[in-house]
């Protein structure tokens, strides 16, 4: 591995000696600045707009920070450069995104997934949505926000700080910004694929409202915008249930493929007021709000193949070891009408106080809430030709696997007969259907106070103190439920009402004409349904709530010296963290179920350093070194836990508590009683990272190169496996006291759960380089290029274990951009690539699930006007088109990318838009 490093970097440096040397206009101007005044005071006079507005903006952020940072900025008011802000970000050094539905959500930085990224909003920590940590960036619309700032490498200050890195959304401040302006946009969407399900739309619009102005001589300043989308999501999907093996060869063990219509709903709200009644005071209230609903319908049919009883016929064809053809006979087909849909509601509310009493101080206080309420519907309804297998009409089904790994099925049944097709238990699973809602509630208060004082020493500039307080509830709910027929005909059999029919679905991209279609919730309230609550003991466990309080106080030292002749500025600094931490969970025993609550209490120290060396007026060379910490998932926090009793241990005779005959050792993972669940005192992923970054700017303000190296290591890592707990008050409740004051080793027990282990390490190198054709001649002065490439190398092995897989970690990333902008014209091309991952998804139950992601190449594209003089001068008109390859989602089983576990086409979305700025 550490040979690969090498000639990357090797290879990288001469990449950026050749590309420091090549643009003898921008080298030029360098080497004769004195005898060049007058051009350097051209350049200075460019009025730089749109794309490279948005660029030069993004340099000046990362050429001016002390730490190693990435940034991008909008264009103009309302103007980030993407649709999605998820999307924005994913396009920086050493960034990607994981889709979900087609759109880019959560955001893996240097191969570290969601869960090791930390978001705030205006520098404000900020709740989630999803199950645990990780913020789902497409809560947030872009075209409200200003900028957003991603740290590489932390200081003191940085409240918030991550293993991965840290995102910063930023919103415009207008007393900054300092001009009255208003912008309206309008954008008219659709995605290719078409309308795949009755009653779905192909169609929607975004429209975006912001107001920015000051009043009474600069003192009073505010900014307000309004966003309301709505978009369409049409996908086919793929979702087998396994591959077994079958005398040698691997056969498809079941399917369900189906088509899936989705709109996504969101109407967000961002206001800012600013007041600075003196010089020395200044006042700012920020609001954030979000009410996002994307919900739809799937339609397809699970098919039981192998596992599910049908029986494959001779004459199949196996290529390498895989049946790639063939046919099935006995299919009997359960037809799906799933409902699924999502309502999150975001709220966040932010004041902040900045006094200069005079020219030595500084203080700053900021309160801040946040607070995300989540509700998930998935209804499953079921319909098939029978109730259980080897009743009704059976399918001989023929199939066969195509390039990468698609299938296509040749049915001898029509799927969207009525007639034939009832609503019931096809193959027997003990009901018709079945419901799940998974409910989250996430509320963060956060108060903090600093101070600054400003020293003018030859090393320390200036000194940086204060606190912070976090106070963090988040709860889970799941409530599911088994749906019956509510008056069942014979054999446990209800046709479909005719007034309830829809048009059959076509399940063309199967081979498969189309299947009965139907609204479940319109059969639910017919009254054709009844509801039987599931309080199986792995339902009930998926509850919890975790209650943190995070205190951290901080004291930095700003550095601004020489060393020897090259100007040095950084930071030196450390952070002590103090964290309380409690979950309350069901404990699910034999004896039934009661309330469960554990916790611990710790505190860290963490030391950082930051420090640039202008080696010239445009190189400069970073050193960064700091411990950080980063908090478990919180469904790995929690408390909710099964006691089982291992009654060959264990166990009652005649009504009296007796020792088995198998020894007691949870040494050797033999306990009496064995708890599986969350680990309430589960202690924070831990890591010392070091990072090296070179970095030269040139003169145009929006051309750069980098390169950056750095290294994780991670000493603690959290890990599913065994450890002990404290099993006495169990022991107690079960066998009574007195038995467990005879047998006391017997209060020790197994405990199955997330435990922190040993970790290893993560390392990488980044390159990347924004170049405008103005660099090698004036007749290119309107083209630019963006490349970035990351390696990542990752050495993870939990103590006792084999090296595992990071969630989100991709070895190769490559970001790209290539654009033409002139006072009228714009025109852009860009591509995101990674390589193979390990993806988190939803799986059964609602799980969680990790599977191999096969590595994605997406491309997008826009092509704009803009006016520049009449009424509609500034205004502008702009087609975007992403996903233009239509690039699939696909993951694979057991390191194969031939067993297709889940295969997802979105289509290409275009959206044309008119900004109207006056």
């Amino acid at each position: 591995m550490a040979a690969k490093i090498e000639r990357k970097l090797l290879s990288t440096f001469i990449s950026l000696a050749l590309a420091s040397a090549v643009p003898a206009y921008a080298q030029q101007s360098d080497n004769n600045e004195a005898e060049n005044d007058n051009e350097s005071d051209q350049l200075e006079e460019v009025v730089v707009k749109g794309i490279r507005s948005s660029i030069r903006n993004s340099i000046e952020e990362k050429r001016l920070e002390s730490s190693i940072i990435e940034a991008v900025s909008a264009e103009d008011i309302g103007k980030l450069p993407d649709v999605s802000i998820a999307d924005s970000i994913a396009r920086l050094p050493g960034l990607t995104a994981q889709r979900l539905r087609g759109r880019a959500q959560v955001i893996s930085v240097r191969g570290l997934g969601p869960d090791f990224t930390t978001a705030l909003l205006n520098g404000r920590l900020q709740v989630s949505a999803g199950d645990n940590r990780g913020v789902e960036f497409d809560q947030y619309p872009a075209e409200l926000l200003s900028q957003a700032v991603v740290y590489k490498t932390p200081d003191a200050s940085l409240i918030g700080q991550a293993i991965g890195g840290t995102v910063d959304l930023r919103t415009i401040r207008p007393l900054k910004y300092g001009r009255r302006a208003a912008t309206f946009v309008a954008q008219y969407e659709v995605n290719d694929q078409g309308d795949l399900n009755s009653g779905s739309d192909d169609t929607g619009h975004r429209l975006t409202a912001s107001y920015i102005d000051q009043f009474n001589n600069d003192k009073v300043g505010i900014a307000i915008g309004i966003a309301t989308q709505s978009s369409p999501t049409q996908s086919e999907r793929w979702d087998a249930w396994g591959y077994p093996d079958i005398n040698g060869d691997l056969v498809l063990g079941g399917a369900k493929p189906y088509v899936e219509s989705r709109e996504l709903e969101r109407d967000a709200l961002i206001g800012t007021l600013e007041f600075a009644p003196t010089d020395s005071l200044r006042l700012t209230g920020d609001v954030f709000y979000s009410d996002f609903k994307d919900g739809g319908i799937l339609r397809g049919i699970e098919l039981p193949l192998q596992w599910g009883g049908a029986t494959l016929q001779d004459g199949f064809n196996v290529n390498n070891g895989l049946i790639t053809d063939g046919t099935f006979d006995g299919v009997q087909g359960v037809v799906r009408n799933d409902l699924r849909a999502r309502d999150a509601e975001l709220t966040a509310f932010g004041v902040n106080a900045e006094w200069i009493p005079n020219d030595q101080w500084r203080f700053v206080a900021d309160l801040s809430t946040s607070d995300a309420e989540r509700k998930d519907v998935d209804f499953e309804s079921y319909s098939g030709t029978g109730a259980g297998f080897g009743t009704g009409a059976s399918d001989a089904l023929g199939f066969s696997i195509g390039e990468g790994g698609s299938f296509t099925f040749d049915p001898s049944l029509d799927y969207s007969d009525p007639n034939l097709f009832l609503l019931t238990d096809p193959q027997g699973w003990g009901q018709v259907g079945f419901i799940k809602e998974p409910q989250t509630n996430d509320e963060l208060d956060q108060i903090r106070f600093e101070a600054e004082r400003i020293v003018g020493g030859s090393f320390v500039d200036t000194i940086q103190f204060g606190v912070n307080h976090t106070s963090r509830d988040k709860d889970k709910t799941s409530i599911e439920a088994f749906v019956d027929l509510a008056n069942p005909g014979e054999n446990n059999t209800t046709a479909i009402p005719p007034e309830l029919l829809l048009a059959p679905t076509e399940l063309a991209f199967l081979g498969i004409p189309g299947q009965v279609s139907y609204d479940p919730l319109a059969l639910a309230a017919a009254g054709l349904y009844s509801f039987r609550p599931n309080t199986n003991a792995d339902v009930l466990t998926k509850a919890w709530d975790v209650n943190e309080d995070e205190t951290t106080a901080f004291l930095q030292f700003n550095v601004r010296t020489e060393w020897g002749s090259v100007p040095v500025r950084g930071n030196i600094g450390f952070q002590y963290l103090d964290v309380e931490q409690e979950s309350t969970g069901p404990s699910i025993t034999s004896e039934g179920v009661g309330r469960f609550t554990d916790g611990d209490e710790y505190s860290y120290f963490l030391p950082s350093a930051n420090f640039t060396f202008e080696m010239t007026e445009t190189t400069y060379l970073r050193l960064s070194a700091a411990r950080t910490v980063m908090r478990p998932r919180m469904d790995d926090m929690r408390a909710s836990r099964e006691v089982n009793l291992n009654t060959s241990i264990c166990t009652f005779v005649d009504g009296v508590p007796t020792l088995g005959g198998t020894a007691h050792d949870p040494l050797d993972n033999q306990s009496c009683l064995t708890v599986d669940g969350g680990n309430p005192q589960l202690r924070p992923y831990e890591a010392n990272s070091f990072d090296v970054s070179v970095e030269r700017y040139f003169r145009d303000e929006i051309s750069n190169i980098a390169v950056a190296l750095f290294y994780k290591d991670i000493e603690q890592w959290v890990f599913n496996g065994s450890g002990l707990t404290d099993t006495s008050e169990a022991i107690s409740a079960i066998f009574g006291p007195e038995f467990l004051a005879a047998n006391p080793t017997l209060g020790t027990g197994v405990l199955n759960s997330p435990v922190n282990t040993e970790g290893g390490s993560i390392q990488g190198i980044e390159f990347s380089t924004n170049l405008s054709g103005g660099l090698f001649t004036p007749a290119l002065e309107n083209f630019g290029l963006y490349v970035s490439y990351a390696y990542n190398d990752s050495e993870i092995t939990p103590e006792g274990s084999e090296p595992i897989e990071i969630p989100g970690f991709s070895k190769d990333i490559i970001n790209a951009s290539v654009y033409f902008e002139n006072d009228n014209w714009q025109a852009r091309v860009s591509m995101r690539d990674r390589s193979d991952f390990l993806g988190e998804v939803t799986g059964f139950g609602a799980n969680r699930d990790f599977r191999d992601v096969e590595g994605e190449n997406v491309i997008d594209a826009q092509f704009g006007y803009t006016f520049t003089e009449g009424a509609l001068a500034g205004s502008s008109i702009i087609l975007q088109a992403y996903n233009v390859t239509d690039q699939e989602f696909q993951t694979f089983l057991n390191d194969d990318p031939r067993q297709v576990k889940d295969w997802q086409r979105y289509g290409t979305s275009y959206l044309l838009g008119f900004t109207y700025t006056f």
